[in-house]
């Protein structure tokens, strides 16, 4: 079986791929028009997120067995269709959620440390302590939207801090020793603390919205280490402005997909309330990091070598 890599990973895939007798091409720099042209002469293909896999692309792939993402999700891919045409799709949420979880937990710390603001004012030599007073997770309620690999692995780090975990999830049933499993209402009522672990669908897009955001008893603060588009950057930044969220971990971002890098060509152009979140000292920005570490790149790898071994 030929497989086609479109993106590069840990080397450990080509390795052990073509010990069980896989013929490995690599192709990181061709245009998704050129890959559709040749794409019919393989029998797999791994992607992390350097194109979309449309309707298009499936149907020039005649002999395309499976594709394999090296990452949690499958955005990418339009997985009803390549389903229809009987592509085996894999991903390897197992491969990076333990990285999530660890970055969740690193930015609510943060936030609750003021250590972002701390660290700059030490640094310009300012001294504050009373202003920079923290708070404890211990007592806190956090509060999960989606209980998959990233929910629970969150959850689970959370254990050692004596703090009560929620979580809603559309699936039911699912709960562990970890966390409990309410009603969405009953998150809102009582989370002080909202984490998201939810792919991007049709039910996820815009979800934190003002509407939303106002159904919660308490002031609160968010974690999104899940898709941007699932906060309307616009309604955050009010609810951060009126007090309604009390601080923000973003390690995604709405603008992440249109050319990130190009909207600082111009400080001027840059959307209102992206510029407010640069600025705000109560919230923590990175560049879609979470799942990004050195050990998930081998976990990620490895988790799409053995699902591919145990299929094919």
């Amino acid at each position: 079986m030929k497989i086609l890599h479109v993106d590069r990973n840990h080397p450990l895939m080509l390795e052990q791929l073509q010990a069980y007798g896989f013929q490995n091409e690599e192709d990181y720099t061709s245009t998704k028009s050129e890959i559709e042209k040749k794409i019919s002469n393989y029998d797999g293909l791994i992607i992390r997120s350097r194109f979309t896999i449309d309707q298009t692309f499936l149907d020039a792939a005649t002999n395309l067995k499976f594709i394999g993402r090296l990452g949690a999700g499958l955005e990418n891919i339009d997985t009803m269709y390549a389903k229809k045409k009987g592509i085996q799709l894999f991903s390897a949420p197992e491969g990076n959620r333990n990285a999530v979880g660890e970055h969740a937990l690193g930015m609510l710390l943060s936030l609750f440390n003021h250590l972002r603001r701390a660290d700059q004012e030490v640094r310009n030599g300012i001294w504050r302590r009373e202003e920079n007073r923290g708070l404890e997770l211990e007592g806190k309620t956090v509060g999960l939207i989606g209980y998959g690999n990233m929910g629970k692995a969150f959850a689970k780090k959370l254990r050692g801090f004596d703090c009560e975990v929620i979580f809603y999830d559309l699936k039911e049933g699912i709960a562990n020793e970890d966390a409990q499993q309410v009603s969405l209402q009953e998150l809102q009522e009582r989370a002080e603390v909202l984490s998201l672990h939810t792919p991007l669908t049709r039910l996820t897009e815009n979800m934190i919205d003002s509407d939303f955001i106002a159904s919660f008893k308490k002031p609160f603060w968010l974690i999104n280490t899940a898709r941007g588009k699932s906060v309307v950057t616009q309604d955050l930044v009010e609810a951060l402005k009126s007090g309604k969220i009390l601080g923000a971990g973003l390690d995604v971002l709405e603008y992440e997909k249109s050319s990130f890098e190009h909207l600082f060509s111009d400080q001027h152009q840059l959307p209102k309330a992206f510029q407010y979140l640069i600025e705000a000292d109560h919230v923590l920005l990175s560049p879609h990091i979470a799942g990004w570490t050195i050990e998930s790149k081998e976990k990620l790898a490895q988790t799409i070598v053995d699902k591919i071994k145990q299929k094919f």
